[in-house]
């Protein structure tokens, strides 16, 4: 059973890796605009309006200083924040964004607030705050940009003119539309891209949650849950805890295969086993293992309601699996099967030592102690349709369950003979009050359980027991005369 859980972990490693594979390896998974690129292109554009400005008059000459620093500066920039130690200084890209801005606005007050140009830097220092660091950059590249602008006006004073000629305002603009286009472009590249990588992400995972559901087939959900949620790691690891153990098999089986062919014979037994498991699962019970035609399951592990809950659980799905296994025979007579098929059971309660045997490459979830070997004992000394429970089982359960004392055995790694018992029914459903009646006689069978009966369905029972009441009359009759 461990080997299932060993592969469902894998499957989910490999399934992650694949995901995270896929989408960084994936040719539409396009990374972010280098800051180096986006920089060198916004201090280039800003060169060439600087070099525009001043031959068309509209910057003074010595301005001409400025575009060694614009062209300089994103070089040196990137050669700090990659090859010193600000590359570890956290948030390093907001930072020197915010340098940005006072470069920026030292920029804007020393040619004087000239209109167009100062409007075209400033919405390109702007729209990188926006995209790289959002509103909260935004703001503050706006306060330290606007502060520097400030700061030079006041020292340097304004333009002669706040109007640039044509050809540096239409520079101006065509600058910062190239720069905010190439930026957004590549923002939209990228999203295209993000976008891309979640859907091969989301269908990855889709994948690796139709296979771990696969694989969960070979486990009992408890178990793959307690994987599943980390509360359980996949390593050979034990522990002493106080379960109560289920053992049952088929009476009559041996010589039922004998008479089937194997096909319908693995198709009844594969009813049985699922129609079982479906109760088991229904009381909270870990079904460790089919063998044959036996069944091994056990209460308190992984998940426990307390020793007696458990013990209370256990024996209640022994009697509804008792109480099935009538509705199944009669289904089975339906289709030609008439050799009589029944369930016997045993119930220890007491400690045992539960969790992953094997090797690393190869485990099994599983219980062993002598609780177990007690439980698989009394399983072959029950009579067909009997329950038999242990002492500590019957110590635990005998306020809400009716059992009969049947002596005591020898069991062997016990000391001294095991007192066993054996199950009747629910207390509340025994005298006149009951809620079910059952009786089975060749060429009839009935259980009936009022309890779970709608009003709606009472009609037609008792419109079917009146048929058959009144037939059983006519014969009789028929058989006097």
């Amino acid at each position: 059973m461990m080997s299932a859980q060993a592969d469902l972990r894998n499957a989910a490693a490999f399934a992650s890796k694949t995901q995270a594979s896929e989408a960084l390896n994936s040719p539409v998974a396009i990374p972010p605009m280098p800051d180096y690129y986006r920089r060198f292109l916004a201090y280039t554009v800003t060169a060439a309006i600087i070099v525009v400005g001043v031959l068309q008059g509209a910057f003074q000459q010595w301005h001409l200083w400025l575009i060694g620093g614009a062209l300089l500066w994103p070089h040196i920039i990137h050669v700090l924040t990659l090859h010193t130690f600000l590359r570890n200084t956290p948030g390093i890209r907001q930072k020197m964004l915010t340098v940005d801005c006072i470069i920026g606005g030292g920029f804007i007050g020393c040619i004087g607030l000239v209109a167009i140009p100062s409007a075209s830097i400033a919405l390109m220092l702007m729209f990188s705050s926006l995209i790289i660091g959002g509103l909260r950059q935004w703001l503050i590249g706006c306060f330290f940009m606007a502060a520097t602008i400030l700061a030079f006006f006041l020292v340097l004073g304004p333009a002669e003119s706040f109007e640039s000629p044509l050809f540096t305002s239409m520079l101006s603009i065509l600058s910062m539309g190239l720069y905010i286009c190439i930026t957004a472009f590549y923002s939209h590249q990228q999203a295209h891209a993000l976008k891309l990588a979640k859907t091969q992400i989301q269908s990855q995972r889709e994948q690796s949650i139709a296979l771990s559901h696969k694989l969960s087939k070979y486990l009992s959900p408890q178990v793959w849950q307690s994987i599943f949620t980390g509360e359980r790691d996949v390593r050979l690891e034990t522990q002493r805890k106080k379960l109560t153990v289920f053992f049952s098999d088929i009476k009559g089986f041996t010589e039922l295969s004998e008479e089937m062919e194997p096909e319908a014979l693995t198709e009844l037994l594969n009813h049985y086993f699922n129609e079982m498991a479906e109760v088991a699962l229904r009381y909270g019970g870990t079904i460790d293992k089919f063998v044959g035609d036996s069944i091994m399951i056990f209460f308190g592990d992984p998940s426990s309601r307390g020793q007696r809950e458990d013990a209370f659980s256990c024996v209640s799905m022994a009697i509804d699996m008792r109480k099935h296994m009538k509705i199944m025979r009669q289904k089975w007579r339906s289709q030609g099967i008439k050799t009589p098929l029944e369930i016997r059971m045993g119930i220890s309660t007491g400690y045992t030592t539960v969790g992953n045997f094997g090797a690393e490459n190869r485990m099994d979830y599983t219980i062993v102690g002598k609780e177990v070997n007690l439980a698989s004992r009394l399983e072959s000394l029950a009579k067909p349709g009997e329950i038999l429970v242990s002492y500590e089982t019957f110590s635990l359960i005998k306020d809400r369950i009716m059992c009969r004392d049947k002596g005591a055995i020898t069991v062997k790694g016990f000391g001294r003979p095991v007192p066993i018992y054996e199950v009747v029914d629910f207390r509340r459903d025994l005298g006149p009050n009951r809620s079910f009646l059952e009786h089975e006689h060749s060429g009839f069978a009935m259980y009936l359980d009022s309890e779970k009966i709608t009003a709606k369905e009472r009609r037609s029972i008792l419109n079917a027991l009146e048929d058959a009441a009144e037939r059983l009359r006519h014969e009789e009759d028929i058989a006097r005369d």
